[in-house]
């Protein structure tokens, strides 16, 4: 199988892992020579709930019984994709309260761009230096890694980039700007969190200048964090959500939310001025109903708390210098990369699975299911510190 994976599927690196996939089952991957692999990434903080956590699967197989892909989004009334949007609106703040369903979380910032410049009449946008939006046009142009971008100019005009955490930077949001696009907590740079009521202060100056606040929620929604959504840490609300990743319980979904007010300018001057054929696909929006329903009936989120606690004090290592993130969004920072390349590469051999971060070199991607035991987290802790035992000796 691997030499037909790299002969007929296009690469994103001249180096992939290459492991071939046989199964996958809660918080664990086997290959296709039966050795079995304790997953610490969760298909990049995707899968929610672990691997094909049966009620969900169930609710898929439920739902293909009725029908699948019936008509473009937004025409037909589906009860899969109505109940989904229900749901979530209902634990929302009352100015998110209208969803917009995409196929994946790159669809739904280039919605919420869409959005942003509809509602406020303006085409200025303010990012954050090292931030990760997506890799399609628009949110690449707001995505503030400038090596990423070589050879696909040229990319959107009149980006600004701040700093994350600077609140000096913020004088660069002035009466030209639509919208101040950022990530709750930054992924790519290193899980990066917000400080010193940052994302409050952005807040009120965008009300200051009339800009609209759009958060990227996409890695830490779906109570990564500790909450529901990153942003309720921060005592900040944005004016236009973005969500994607371990909304769908494994399957690709993004979702954008905002006022009815706003999301009713896609209605007209143009009709269908924002569009998608499979945004709501109701296979998919019953995978993701079922998993936000598990996220409760299991108070999966009011453990995850003690679940960052038991990672942090099992991951005490001369070679850890530090621990960034929140919840179950962590990044072990490390002193170098070849460091972080043994460590991913040793823990894969004893049956780990670990993961980079795309800018921040040092960095050891942990974004493991969210119902992971304390029995897996402790075995998986072991199997690091044991591996940087080995290197450190």
């Amino acid at each position: 199988m691997i030499e037909d994976f790299l002969k007929y599927q296009a690469k994103t690196n001249p180096n992939p892992i290459g492991l071939e996939i046989r199964k996958a089952k809660g918080s664990y991957i086997w290959d296709t020579s039966g050795k079995k692999y304790l997953d610490f990434v969760a298909g990049i903080s995707a899968n929610l709930l672990g691997h094909c956590h049966p009620k969900i699967i169930n609710a898929i197989k439920k739902q293909l019984k009725y029908y699948m892909h019936v008509m473009v989004y937004g025409e037909f009334a589906q009860k899969p994709a109505v109940d989904l949007s229900k749901t979530l609106v209902d634990k929302l703040p009352n100015n998110l309260d209208v969803l917009y369903l995409t196929n994946s979380g790159t669809e739904a910032i280039e919605g919420a761009l869409k959005l942003a410049k509809k509602v406020t009449g303006r085409d200025e946008l303010v990012s954050a230096k090292k931030s990760y939006h997506g890799s399609t046009h628009g949110s690449l142009s707001v995505t503030g890694y400038e090596s990423q971008k070589i050879g696909y100019g040229p990319l959107l005009p009149k980006i600004k980039f701040i700093e994350f955490n600077k609140i000096e930077d913020l004088s660069k949001i002035t009466k030209k700007t639509a919208a101040v696009i950022l990530e709750t907590i930054q992924g790519g740079a290193g899980f990066i969190t917000p400080k010193n009521d940052y994302l409050k202060k952005v807040k009120n100056k965008c009300k200051k200048e009339g800009a609209l606040l759009i958060l990227d929620e996409i890695q830490p929604g779906f109570g990564r964090t500790g909450k529901l959504f990153g942003y309720e840490h921060y005592n900040v609300i944005p004016d236009i959500l973005v969500i994607g990743k371990g909304m769908g319980g494994g399957l690709p979904i993004g979702a954008f939310c905002s006022s009815k007010n706003y999301m009713k300018l896609f209605e007209t001057n143009p009709k269908l001025g924002h569009i998608t054929t499979f945004g709501g696909n109701p296979v998919i929006a019953a995978s993701a109903l079922a998993n936000i329903k598990l996220l409760y009936e299991l108070k999966i989120i009011e453990k995850i708390e003690s679940k960052e606690s038991l990672f942090r004090k099992k991951l005490e290592h001369p070679l850890i210098k530090k621990i960034n993130g929140k919840g179950l969004m962590l990044a072990l920072i490390l002193n170098d990369d070849k460091i972080v390349n043994k460590v991913i590469y040793e823990s894969m051999n004893r049956g780990l699975i670990l993961f980079w971060l795309l800018w921040e070199k040092n960095a050891i991607r942990i974004s493991p299911p969210l119902n992971i035991s304390n029995k897996e987290i402790e075995k998986g802790c072991s199997i690091i510190t044991s591996v940087l035992d080995d290197i450190n000796n």
